[in-house]
């Protein structure tokens, strides 16, 4: 009888741990940008209402770069691992005459890692809602990298940086 339940929690504890792979602890995910905002700000960008893209992110763009990422925008090359770019997403409030951020959507995450992500450029992507650390990205592949194949002459990046 205690070989069996010895067995049993053997295998329960082998379920558990390859769920947590599977499901959440991968590590292929894109973390979460700390600290985003004190690194170098790329660009801003507003799409309005009419852009083919309003739907899904219409709004204020806030385009961010660490350092890894900035020298290859400096560079206009290739980007190298452990560049990372960040795309704050915000909702437009218009009044008086102006056009000012509101609540934040999502923060857009490219990670760039050649051997993790070789299947998609060499970057990983991930979104995260609202001021929250909730993954929106289901399918990295579709969802995202199908957009930036257009870029493949920039290396992905849709962005470019303004001396």
């Amino acid at each position: 009888m205690k070989k069996q339940k010895f067995y049993l929690f053997g295998f329960a504890a082998v379920l558990v741990i390859s769920a947590a792979f599977l499901f959440g602890f991968s590590k292929d995910e894109v973390k979460y940008p700390d600290g985003y905002r004190n690194w170098t700000h790329v660009k801003t960008l507003i799409l309005e209402k009419g852009h083919p893209l309003y739907e899904a992110f219409g709004g204020i763009h806030h385009i961010y770069a660490n350092k890894t990422a900035l020298e290859g925008y400096k560079a206009e090359k290739k980007f190298k691992d452990g560049s990372v770019i960040v795309f704050d997403l915000l909702e437009t409030v218009s009044g008086d005459n102006a056009i000012a951020e509101g609540n934040r959507k999502v923060v857009g995450v490219m990670e760039k890692n050649s051997k993790k992500y070789k299947d998609t450029g060499g970057w990983g992507f991930e979104g995260f809602k609202g001021d929250t650390r909730e993954r929106v990205v289901k399918n990295m592949y579709g969802e995202c990298f199908s957009c930036h194949l257009s870029e493949k002459d920039n290396d992905y990046v849709f962005s470019k940086y303004r001396n």
